[in-house]
């Protein structure tokens, strides 16, 4: 909360993307009728009555199904949803589609045939998961879903506030470069956070029309890392000159890995790179020396997946859950880490708002 008055700009810009769901209640106080203290014990008791929890009975079998599980971002990802599930005794099955829509599906479907007590997925598009939600649901199934949007009653969508670490990161590097040079942007649409992004890198461009975006590209693939570093060689031979780039916004932690390395093989350490994600990996790049990773805004990816087990477990057991969950993501500069490598059970040492 501490960054509040400090992003009174962010809020405005927020605000402008994101239209706030209201929820209108109409809540009279109850009239009190003369009756007899017995007849309100008992009223009381009935209220107690219908808001208990009856626990989830037997061992709960659980569903992940992913669209992708490469990078060291969903590794951690991955751990996290592994550890949770270990911890509540819970029986888990996942499935990588490795970025095929139809297999995704083909999972998701098979998921509910065998009966599964619950489903969290990863990723994914919505024309093709919602059938099969819509179907889970129907039968019971709770979902969980992270970084897709579907609008579907009953699931609970967790995301990473990719608004707000757009923002972050997108006006780090403004004030870095004094919001002026040439831009090398990669993206890849398609996904629900990468949209959302992209919403706010178009508004910033507007916000400082002193950059100039000269280059785009990028794609999802099986090495997603190693695509964007051939690709971005290729940029830095279009653009050989010191001062023809003057930093990378790669708005996903594999899209930043890889124009790290290009540009560290080719010498051109004045280029500056800003990401979103951060993993062990992505935190040991940017503390080696003069490394262009200058900062990323984050959620720890273990936590994402934890959380998606806890809310179907709470499902699970009568409770309600949120419609929608976002966590708050943190802005970790490269000024913030020490010098010795550290990892993310580390960086709360280093990161206050991290902890």
């Amino acid at each position: 909360m501490k960054n509040w008055m400090r992003h009174a700009f962010a809020l405005l810009l927020i605000f402008t993307l994101v239209f706030p769901l209201v929820a209108c209640t109409s809540e009279q106080p109850t009239a009190q009728p003369t009756a007899s203290s017995e007849k309100k014990e008992t009223v009381k008791e009935e209220k107690t009555e219908e808001k208990a929890i009856k626990p989830f009975e037997g061992d709960a079998k659980i569903a992940l199904i992913a669209e992708f599980t490469t990078g060291t971002h969903a590794a951690q990802y991955i751990n996290g949803v592994k550890q949770a599930a270990e911890d509540s005794g819970v029986k888990l099955t996942i499935s990588d589609a490795n970025n095929d829509q139809s297999k995704m599906a083909s999972y998701l479907d098979a998921a509910i045939n065998q009966n599964v007590d619950g489903i969290i997925i990863k990723h994914g598009r919505t024309e093709t998961l919602e059938p099969g939600v819509k179907r889970a649901i129907e039968k019971g199934i709770p979902v969980v879903a992270f970084d897709v949007e579907l609008n579907v009653e009953g699931v609970t969508t967790i995301d990473q506030d990719d608004y707000m670490m757009a923002l972050q990161g997108l006006k780090q590097m403004a004030q870095d470069i004094n919001g002026e040079g040439n831009i090398v942007y990669v993206f890849v649409g398609g996904f629900a956070p990468m949209e959302k992004r992209n919403r706010v890198y178009e508004m910033m461009l507007e916000r400082y029309p002193g950059l100039k975006e000269v280059a785009r590209f990028g794609n999802a693939s099986s090495n997603t890392s190693l695509d964007t570093q051939t690709k971005m060689e290729a940029i830095l031979r279009q653009y050989p000159n010191k001062g023809d780039i003057t930093a990378v916004w790669a708005p996903w932690d594999e899209f930043a890995k890889g124009v790290t390395r290009a540009i560290k093989e080719a010498g051109r350490d004045e280029i500056k790179v800003y990401g979103i994600d951060l993993s062990d990996e992505d935190l040991q790049m940017m503390q080696e020396e003069n490394s262009p990773w200058k900062a990323s805004s984050a959620v720890n990816p273990a936590s994402v997946g934890a959380k998606q087990v806890e809310l179907v477990l709470q499902k699970l057991a009568g409770e309600e859950t949120p419609r929608y969950y976002s966590f708050d993501p943190v802005l970790v500069t490269q000024d913030d880490l020490p010098d010795s490598p550290i990892n993310m059970d580390q960086l709360h040492e280093y990161v206050e708002a991290w902890d």
